[in-house]
């Protein structure tokens, strides 16, 4: 497989519906996966991939990340471009060995990993039937870098961000809104009184949402 990963197996027979969840920046594989049990009930097979870049976090601690950080500024589009077709490779990999079940396979991405969930989600969004982006952003530039065309109005998405985000400011999720609606993305954008982080009340609104837009 292109990437390390870890993943969540649903009780019963599948074929089972997929979510691809993407971590932050500083973060791991086994980062997200703690989710899964949560979302619509522990229903969906949660597939968690490693991002390939080592990032010191302190003496003897190590995180991984998809792409370089940018520092607020634009972003390094051939390592992103890079990230984006890696982990299209690695996705391609699951539908095989995982027997993906089409249609019913979603994307989830939390801060950095946000990042490159658009960029999979707005360059096929007919491969995915949602798209939930948490604590995140999207760059104008990264739309140009991606060659997204000015519509992509099949790919149901969910944006959450806290008014409290340290890391990502309020204004750069509301700033994101702006440039899904003029694709005319069909998006749905909550915020809660949060830092970067996914609280309570935003897991239990995920859940309903992919149980709503996923498996109905």
């Amino acid at each position: 497989m292109e990437l390390l990963h870890c993943i969540y197996e649903p009780q019963g027979e599948g074929p089972h519906p997929t979510i691809l969840a993407l971590h932050g920046r500083g973060a791991n594989a086994m980062d997200l996966l703690g989710l899964a049990p949560h979302l619509a009930g522990g229903a969906f097979r949660v597939i968690c991939p490693q991002a390939p870049l080592e990032v010191a976090l302190g003496p003897g601690t190590t995180g991984y990340a998809w792409f370089p950080m940018s520092l607020g500024g634009d972003i390094d589009t051939a390592a992103f471009l890079s990230a984006r077709d890696r982990l299209r490779t690695f996705l391609d990999q699951c539908a095989e060995r995982y027997l993906l079940e089409g249609r019913k396979l979603a994307l989830l991405g939390f801060s950095q990993g946000g990042g490159m969930a658009y960029s999979l989600g707005l360059s096929e969004p007919n491969r995915f039937a949602g798209m939930c982006i948490l604590s995140s952003w999207l760059r104008e530039g990264t739309l140009t870098a991606l060659g997204v065309g000015d519509r992509v109005d099949s790919l149901p998405t969910l944006v959450h961000h806290g008014k409290r985000d340290e890391l990502i400011e309020l204004e750069r999720a509301k700033l994101s809104i702006a440039l899904l609606e003029k694709m005319q993305v069909p998006v749905d954008y909550r915020e809660y009184d949060m830092g970067h982080e996914i609280s309570s009340q935003s897991l239990a609104d995920l859940s309903a949402w992919l149980g709503d837009k996923v498996l109905a």
